[in-house]
């Protein structure tokens, strides 16, 4: 008898065991994103979206004549969507500093040029610009980059190219180039 009731408590052990093993409890919650469109465009060197200032020092005649070229400046776009890029110098921001009497609309229109000099967008480098040929910026906001791919890195490289020639006075010429990135 000693043995059925020793029998009997370890199957009775056994068998709560079993179920406290089996004992469990859930609960589910339905989760709604609710996500808007994402954009932003950054030059890399400073991290913020006003970039370096690019300073271009006119010394011979050469120059003048030919032009001298910018070091490359890094962009970057963060996008959820595909996107293009414009660029044009804003004339409003236009300031001369000097002897003489000039105002933007005075200047030679390819004062200011830009060529895509590294393209990791994913998309398209848009006509007339090039990684080869400089491109007028002066005149007109224009896609200088098309279709690029959404992501979180997506980056392209230009170098400026400004060519005053003989009619200009002496002094110092500056204008904001403004990059606007546009989802798609």
């Amino acid at each position: 008898m000693k043995s059925l009731l020793l029998i009997f408590a370890v199957f009775l052990g056994l068998s709560l065991a079993a179920n406290a093993q089996n004992a469990s409890a859930s609960a589910s919650q339905s989760t709604s994103l609710s996500l808007s469109n994402a954009i932003a465009i950054t030059f890399t060197g400073t991290g913020t979206t006003t970039g370096n200032t690019v300073s271009l020092s006119f010394s011979s005649l050469t120059d003048f004549l030919t032009g001298i070229t910018s070091t490359a400046q890094q962009l970057k776009v963060q996008s959820n969507l595909d996107f293009n890029v414009a660029v044009k110098v804003d004339a409003s921001s236009f300031l001369y500093v000097g002897l003489g009497n000039i105002n933007i609309n005075l200047l030679p229109t390819n004062l200011w040029q830009a060529k895509v000099t590294a393209n990791g967008t994913g998309g398209s480098v848009a006509s007339p610009f090039s990684t080869t040929t400089f491109a007028n910026i002066t005149t007109s906001n224009q896609n200088i980059i098309t279709n690029g791919n959404n992501g979180d890195n997506q980056t392209f490289s230009v170098a400026y190219k400004c060519i005053p020639g003989l009619l200009l006075p002496s002094g110092i010429y500056s204008a904001n180039v403004v990059y606007t990135a546009t989802q798609l």
